[in-house]
C-alpha cells in the first residue's frame, strides 16, 4: 500500500510567512491534485513551543543561519516559526485537509529539533509514523512539501532507512536554498541514497 506524506505546508513556510521558502505556496495545489489517489494521507506540522532552541532568538549575540551544537547535534538556527498554537503553525487555507487521515507534530521538544516526519534530529526520540504506517500495511511512500534540503531530505532518508520504498514529487517540493544550490543537492542526495525523483503527472501511475 502506498501513502502520500505532506511536509510541512504550514503558514509560517509561505510567502509572508515567518520563515518564507520561495514559492512554498505553489506546492498547495500539487498536494491537493495528488491526495485523492491515495487511501491514506499523512500531513506533518512543525509545532514548536515559544523559545524553541533552534530559535535564533533563544541564543543571545546570534541570528537566523548561525549553526551551534544542541547537545552532539549540528542546528541551523532558525526565525522564531511555528509555535504551536499560532496561526503560522496552522495548514495554508488553500490546503484540502479533508483527506488528510494522520497528522504527524514534531520539533515539540524544546531541546532538539525535527526535521524528518520520523525521528528528531538527534534520532533519540520517534514521532511514531513509522509504527503508523506498518499498521496500515504500507510499504511505498510518495513525498512533496517544504523544505527539499530540510525536512522533505530529513523525511526521505529516514524513510528509506526504514526500508520504505520512496518518490519525492519534485514540483511538489520547494527549498530554502541557504547556500544557493541547497535543494538540487538535496534531490541528488535523496536519488542517491535509493529514492525515485518523480513529477506529478507521473504519481498515479507508480
Amino acid at each position: 500500500m502506498r501513502a502520500l506524506i505532506l511536509v510541512d505546508l504550514q503558514n509560517d513556510f509561505m510567502p509572508g510567512g515567518a520563515l518564507p521558502v520561495p514559492e512554498g505556496d505553489a506546492v498547495v495545489p500539487v498536494a491537493n491534485r495528488l491526495s485523492p489517489l491515495f487511501s491514506l494521507v499523512v500531513a506533518t506540522q512543525d509545532w514548536h513551543p515559544p523559545g524553541h532552541a533552534s530559535f535564533a532568538s533563544s541564543h543571545p549575540g546570534a541570528s537566523p543561519g548561525d549553526v551551534v551544537m544542541l547537545g552532539e547535534t549540528q542546528q541551523v538556527l532558525w526565525p522564531d516559526h511555528c509555535v504551536q498554537q499560532t496561526p503560522g503553525a496552522s495548514f495554508h487555507s488553500g490546503l484540502d485537509v479533508v483527506p488528510i487521515g494522520h497528522v504527524v507534530r514534531k520539533g515539540a521538544d524544546p531541546l532538539v529539533d525535527s526535521y524528518s516526519a520520523f525521528f528528531d534530529n538527534d534520532h533519540v526520540s520517534s514521532t511514531g509514523l513509522d509504527a503508523y504506517l506498518r499498521s496500515h500495511g504500507v510499504s511505498e511512500l510518495v513525498v512533496l512539501g517544504l523544505a527539499t534540503d530540510y525536512c522533505v531530505k530529513a523525511t526521505v532518508l529516514d524513510a528509506l532507512g526504514l526500508g520504505f520504498g520512496v518518490s519525492v514529487v519534485r514540483d511538489g517540493c520547494r527549498a530554502v536554498d541557504v547556500q544557493p544550490g541547497d535543494g538540487d543537492r538535496a534531490f541528488e542526495a535523496m536519488a542517491n541514497a535509493g529514492a525515485r525523483i518523480i513529477d506529478s503527472a507521473d504519481a498515479a501511475d507508480l
